[in-house]
């Protein structure tokens, strides 16, 4: 007895198969149509350039997660204030998807604009939290702001549950920031964010990053900062560059055992403008 069924099943396959193969090929189209729209929005929403400031360095490395759909919403920015201050901002949106990447651009506008208003970071962090609660999204964002005088090398400092900043000081000492923080941005209203100050001396770094950078499944987070601590104090010995340090401190992002968005911030103090 022959086991051959008739033609017109195998012929009913192949149609299925061709069928399941188109399906899976759109897919993968939309999918990677996604990632790139995602990408573009991150690059698009980033600055360009870091601002100039005399007597300090600023530096910022980022590697942004884009391997399968994981495409994160970390970011940076470093911008005058209307006093002559330089505001300093790093965070980490919720998520990787395109919505991250829509949201962390709404975070970062959010904070240029009412920077312009207040610029104190406990206040600017709150009026942000605030404003994003309004949106309706369902998304939160952690945080650190940043406020240098230049004039003073006094950073003050105030963090939405984000990871804390790293320092060290030209003679080699080094540590993590001890900011108390605040919750994440978009969790609920009426957040207060307490101010820490800082003094970035001569020759000292402050590290500003993201979590990416520190924390994984193969390195816990004290162990990834006080890693980051030791570089920058090495740094701040050898009397290294704010984008040399960065570049050392990115290349750790390797080591923490996923797949994330890794963004640092440095920025330095070079001592005081030549005179002729």
């Amino acid at each position: 007895m022959s086991r051959k069924g008739p033609a017109h099943d195998g012929d009913e396959l192949l149609a299925r198969l061709g069928s399941l193969t188109a399906q899976a090929r759109e897919q993968a189209e939309l999918q990677r149509s996604q990632v790139e729209l995602a990408i573009a929005l991150q690059r698009g929403m980033l600055p360009a350039e870091m601002p100039t400031v005399p007597r300090y360095d600023l530096a910022v490395r980022y590697v942004p997660a884009h391997h399968g759909l994981n495409v994160g919403g970390d970011w940076y920015d470093a911008f005058h204030l209307p006093d002559g201050r330089i505001g300093l901002s790093i965070g980490d949106v919720q998520g990787h998807n395109i919505e991250a990447a829509a949201f962390m651009g709404q975070v970062r506008v959010c904070l240029r604009a009412l920077a312009s208003v207040t610029s104190e970071p406990g206040e600017l962090l709150a009026q942000t939290n605030d404003l994003l609660l309004s949106l309706n999204a369902d998304l939160f964002a952690t945080c650190t702001f940043m406020r240098l005088d230049p004039s003073t090398g006094v950073l003050e400092s105030a963090r939405a549950g984000h990871v804390p900043c790293v320092w060290a000081t030209a003679d080699g000492k080094a540590g993590v920031g001890g900011d108390e923080g605040g919750p994440p941005l978009g969790v609920g209203a009426g957040m207060t964010y307490p101010v820490t100050r800082y003094r970035l001396t001569t020759g000292g770094v402050f590290v500003l990053l993201t979590d990416g950078v520190v924390e994984g499944p193969s390195m816990e987070l004290d162990q990834g900062l006080d890693q980051v601590a030791r570089l920058a104090g090495i740094a701040a010995v050898a009397g290294l560059d704010a984008g040399a340090l960065a570049t050392a401190v990115i290349r750790g992002a390797d080591q923490v055992g996923h797949e994330d968005d890794a963004a640092v911030l440095v920025v330095g103090h070079e001592g005081a403008e030549d005179r002729l």
